[in-house]
């Protein structure tokens, strides 16, 4: 069970970063969003906004609501454009990589019975 939460905390600022990259988003919009893709705990996903603020990938800006308060949104650094760039390219790679190795094992494993 570690592992599955490690992968999700491992890909979550991609996840961040490409929909940051759609249009400026607030915490709990990017919540809903990769929720319905990734079940994910919300409280996970404040610690990495924080540190690609920190890191210098996003900027936030408060904008008022009809709904509440205002909202705190999340904008893409064209530095943090970069990166995202460079992580969708790893990613790309990795899961290429992971999916051969899947296979292959899958192969080797029908080949012994």
């Amino acid at each position: 069970m570690k592992e599955i939460v490690q992968f999700k905390k491992g890909v979550l600022g991609l996840c961040v970063m490409v929909l940051i990259n759609q249009r400026d988003r607030y915490g709990f919009e990017l919540a809903q969003q990769i929720s319905k893709h990734v079940e994910v705990a919300e409280g996970a996903l404040y610690p990495v906004l924080r540190r690609m603020v920190a890191d210098g990938h996003c900027t936030t800006y408060l904008q008022e609501s009809t709904e509440g308060p205002p909202r705190k949104y999340y904008k893409l650094t064209s530095v943090g454009k970069d990166y995202m760039n460079e992580l969708v390219t790893e990613w790309d790679k990795f899961v290429s990589g992971v999916a051969n190795l899947l296979t292959e094992a899958e192969e080797e494993e029908s080949k012994e019975k």
